[in-house]
């Protein structure tokens, strides 16, 4: 049986035992993550922890709305066993109905109609020569000039450098002040905990870019960066990214770019070689999933 337990009254460990064991298992849904990335989350648990689902909100005007939190990609339904259809069903329907309106990004497809979102991920279990191999030429070429700019890199904690340089480049978009609060306290929080790592990028000695990257349990996630305008001249973006690629060749790792809906954002992640995966966004009322 499906039941919802709210936050406070969750059994931490066996909630993360069931993230961690899980088929499905991401970074994500750990409840350490949650804690810092979304505002409001509670969990619908199957029995003792066989399955589990976080549920995310928020109040406006009285009503409860679900979005996806800033930094968490994707959630699913996490199992030791493969989900169907059926246990789908089953456990979006527990969504409360008090939960009025719900904009998620599930692993899984619920439903053919959802809006389908592009993820890219590469494989780093071969050499590097062969890994190099499937770079695209536009990105071959950027690495000869990062490599003739005498790029090198460091790894500290550089994260007031890094969002300040975020600001900088994209203070276009009018990013909210809570979007680098979760940032800033989700560093923090990896880096103490030996969960990522901070690359910087120097063109002689000046910081070009900075990328800021989650390793847990095989995976690295590309999850926060950013490239000044000479950062962009040199090709400090795929300096960054090759570098991580290079480090990591020959491992058990996936490099995971996060995607993007932006067209030349995901050429860009494509030009690496990388694989092309997918995963849903699935927008719903509290009367739709009463009769999914």
């Amino acid at each position: 049986m499906i039941h919802y337990v709210k936050r406070e009254d969750l059994e931490v460990a066996k909630y993360n035992d069931c993230i961690e064991n899980s088929i499905q298992s991401r970074i994500y849904a750990f409840s350490w993550y949650l804690d810092i990335v979304a505002d409001n989350w509670d969990v619908l648990v199957e029995d003792d922890y066989e399955a589990v689902m976080p549920i995310f909100y928020n109040t406006k005007y009285g009503l409860k709305y679900s979005l996806q939190p800033y930094f968490c990609q994707q959630i699913s339904i996490y199992s030791i066993d493969k989900i169907n259809d059926l246990s789908i069903k089953k456990f979006l329907k527990k969504i409360p109905k008090s939960i009025f309106f719900t904009d998620i990004n599930f692993a899984f497809q619920p439903d053919s109609k959802l809006i389908l979102k592009q993820n890219f991920i590469l494989n780093l279990n071969q050499e590097y020569y062969k890994l190099y191999k499937n770079f695209r030429k536009d990105r071959r070429k950027s690495i000869r000039k990062a490599t003739e700019a005498n790029l090198s890199y460091q790894d500290f904690n550089n994260k007031i450098a890094l969002i300040e340089l975020y600001k900088n480049v994209f203070d276009f978009l009018k990013t909210p002040k809570k979007y680098f609060d979760k940032i800033d306290a989700l560093i923090e929080y990896c880096l103490n905990n030996n969960l990522g790592f901070t690359r910087n990028i120097f063109q002689e000695e000046k910081i070009v870019c900075i990328g800021f990257f989650l390793k847990y349990n095989g995976r690295i996630y590309y999850l926060f960066g950013a490239s000044s305008k000479e950062g962009k001249k040199y090709g400090a973006t795929t300096f960054l990214l090759d570098s991580v690629i290079k480090e990591y060749s020959k491992t058990e790792n996936i490099l995971d770019f996060e995607g993007s809906t932006i067209p030349s954002i995901a050429s860009f992640y494509k030009s690496f070689g990388s694989e092309l995966t997918h995963y849903y966004n699935y927008k719903s009322n509290a009367i739709k999933r009463f009769i999914f």
